[in-house]
């Protein structure tokens, strides 16, 4: 039997990245898996690559519409599930003298009340046991230029996830964070890079990253797994996988 056979799962943002790598392994290891995407190109390309082995639909968290279309579709398909991966995200570098009503209120709608609202959708269908876990990002602590908004946003998703954590204490649902660093995913995780900035960001990535290179979707989807399935002991904490970035290593 496999790892995860008859285990099932949910993973918004998950057409590319972070969550096609954690929808990858949980698939491999026989579990059954529910995929989101805002882009109806990446949802195309996540089902031509996955085919029936995966449920993958369009859906956007900007849109409480979508949301509460996510969780008729988990009532009426999959009854109960047994992890959400909320991965959806978006970063954008701004100068804080840059910021446009329009970008704040777009950074906070997809990362933090989209997850919020999304959770709460979706927690009914959890199996008592299960496990909820939040993609968060280095940037959830200490500040860095051009990322006021994204950081605070973080901030804030680290902070609804110990709420939730807290809430969801009596039916043994452990909600918990990783936060990446650098990891090498289509778009850096940072939105609108022209091909030479994200090749910048890399560089500049592997030169302060204590480890001296960024990681892969991969390393991440272990770590998620990790505090899916085996952290059975640990709720409302963050694992960082950052090669060493946001612990003040020194090299």
């Amino acid at each position: 039997m496999r790892k995860y056979e008859g285990m099932k799962a949910v993973i918004t943002g998950g057409t590319h990245g972070i969550g096609m790598s954690v929808a990858k392994s949980l698939l491999a290891q026989g579990a059954e898996v529910l995929l989101t995407g805002r882009s109806q190109k990446n949802v195309e390309i996540a089902r031509r690559e996955l085919g029936e082995r995966a449920h993958v639909i369009q859906s956007d968290v900007l849109l409480m519409t979508d949301i509460d279309a996510l969780g008729a579709y988990i009532a009426e398909q999959f009854g109960e599930i047994d992890f959400v991966h909320i991965n959806a995200g978006i970063a954008q570098l701004e100068p804080f003298t840059e910021v446009t009503e329009s970008s704040y209120d777009k950074t906070f709608g997809i990362n933090t009340k989209g997850a919020f609202f999304t959770v709460q959708r979706l927690a009914p269908y959890i199996r008592e046991g299960g496990s909820i876990l939040f993609t968060s990002s280095v940037a959830d602590e200490g500040g860095t230029p051009g990322m006021s908004v994204y950081g605070a946003s973080k901030a804030a998703l680290r902070s609804l996830a110990s709420g939730f954590a807290a809430e969801l204490l009596p039916r043994g649902i452990r909600v918990n964070v990783v936060s990446p660093g650098f990891i090498d995913t289509p778009t850096m995780g940072v939105a609108g890079f022209s091909e030479s900035e994200r090749e910048a960001f890399e560089r500049l990535g592997d030169q302060i990253t204590p480890m001296k290179r960024h990681g892969s979707p991969d390393e991440v989807a272990k770590a998620v797994l990790f505090l899916a399935f085996e952290a059975t002991f640990t709720t409302g904490a963050k694992l960082t996988v950052d090669g060493g970035l946001g612990q003040g290593l020194s090299v």
